[in-house]
């Protein structure tokens, strides 16, 4: 039976997965001396680094020792068929954790990311929730208070947030601005100087006939801005003041677009009890037709077929079960 697949989730609490189960980690140091491991992952991290890391300026004389008791535990719980070791492994200087990029939580939602900047709004919009979806707090969320994971915590942090960004923009150009309002004002309230969210929630204001409040939501900003940093607004928040102001035909939405179904494939049989204009018959006829590709005739694309010398269109927008309209 094959083993199931491992997932090291730092996108939160430090969680180490196999299928269904979550793993046992072990204390604290055992587990810090895991998150340094994944904050490093794939590069070799040296002894005599791991001990400063783990105990600061205070490391006790047995510290390889105590370093190697850790990995050995560690291994029992990701590795428990035993060597070779193929995920936690041992290098002339030091320790390195082996993973593919789907096994680490971060590396996946990185690779969502960049997958989003070339994606159409709505696909792009798709990915980046799904990114999100995966957080469950902020990284490494039980070692917010080691120095260790300051650097890699705060970039993992501040990536979510432009993800955020992100996705609310391709929203926007969707045209869901009125839903967009209550959540980015909770972020505005929570980073009041940052200015991308502030000028969508401006964007999203504005669009939902609400001038007033976005012009006052720009004077709010900029009062905090010059007396927090001594600086204005940016020129895109300017900007964007400007063109509200004027009520710029540019700002509206985007008219949004109905969803088209899919067309059917393949071979397709009505069951045709009532033609228009067809000779009445003893019951049901079944009627066999094939649809190729869609193609550029617009929503009423149709299948058609021949069927007792009478020529039949089934319209895609119309195909209720027992009836067909007679092709003139």
């Amino acid at each position: 039976m094959a083993t199931a697949s491992m997932k090291f989730r730092v996108l939160g609490p430090l969680e180490v997965t196999r299928g269904d189960q979550t793993l046992a980690l072990g204390g604290a140091k055992q587990r810090a001396l895991l998150a340094i491991l994944l904050i490093e992952a794939n590069h070799v991290v040296g002894l005599e680094r791991l001990a400063e890391l783990l105990w600061r300026d205070e490391a006790p004389a047995t510290s390889d020792h105590i370093i190697e008791v850790y990995v050995s535990q560690l291994r029992r719980a990701l590795e428990p068929t035993g060597a070779p070791y193929r995920v936690l492994l041992r290098k002339p200087s030091g320790y390195q954790l082996q993973l593919s990029p789907d096994e680490l939580d971060a590396a996946e939602f990185q690779h969502l990311l960049e997958a989003a900047k070339s994606a159409p709004p709505e696909q792009a919009e798709g990915l980046l929730t799904r990114a999100l979806d995966m957080w469950r707090g902020p990284a490494l969320a039980d070692f917010s208070g080691e120095p260790f994971a300051v650097s890699e915590s705060a970039r993992l942090n501040e990536l979510r947030l432009h993800a955020r960004e992100e996705r609310i923009e391709n929203e926007l150009a969707l045209g869901r601005h009125g839903q967009l309002i209550g959540e980015l004002q909770a972020l505005v309230d929570e980073h009041p100087l940052r200015e991308r969210l502030c000028g969508q929630l401006m964007l999203a204001l504005y669009r939902s006939g609400r001038q007033a409040e976005a012009s006052d939501l720009y004077q709010r900003t900029r009062e905090r801005l010059v007396d927090e940093l001594g600086m204005e607004p940016g020129p895109d928040l300017q900007v964007l003041l400007k063109r509200i102001l004027q009520q710029d035909a540019g700002l509206a939405a985007a008219p949004s677009r109905p969803s088209t179904p899919a067309l059917p494939t393949g071979t397709v049989t009505f069951l045709l009890t009532d033609v228009e204009g067809s000779t009445p018959t003893n019951g049901p006829k079944a009627l066999t037709c094939t649809s190729g590709s869609p193609s550029t005739a617009g929503r009423r694309r149709s299948a058609t077929a021949t069927t007792t010398g009478r020529l039949f269109t089934a319209a895609r927008d119309y195909w209720p079960p027992g009836t067909a309209t007679r092709c003139c």
